[in-house]
């Protein structure tokens, strides 16, 4: 008795990988098994990325914080500090947005955090 594949299901498999692989190179977004390791490969890439981007935004908003804090005459380490004990409860996401476009407003938020 002959071996029976299931080639509607392998079709479809293969028709799937071949699909998220296109745009590479040459075999890679043609040949099944070359497309299948660059698929896996940037799907790992993928979920590590999506991780570290959550650390690198952070790390950019403390820099602008930081720089805007320089601004008023204080450092990052007592702003964020006088924020919390003065009862301030904003993100480092918002404090930098404010600090990017609206200046005045981070100054008074700097003369809160420095209990004037």
């Amino acid at each position: 008795m002959p071996r029976a594949t299931n080639n509607v299901a392998a079709h479809r498999r293969h028709k799937k990988v071949l699909q998220r692989a296109k745009g590479n190179f040459s075999g890679r977004s043609r040949l099944y098994r070359t497309a299948l390791e660059t698929v896996h490969r940037g799907m790992r890439y993928a979920y590590r990325d999506r991780r570290a981007k959550k650390r690198e935004f952070r790390a950019l908003w403390i820099t602008r914080i930081s720089a805007a804090a320089a601004l008023c005459g204080t450092n990052y380490s007592k702003f964020m500090h006088g924020l919390s004990q003065a009862g301030v409860t904003l993100d480092r996401k918002v404090l930098a947005d404010i600090a990017a476009r609206d200046m005045a407003t981070f100054t008074n938020l700097a003369n809160i955090a420095a209990g004037k």
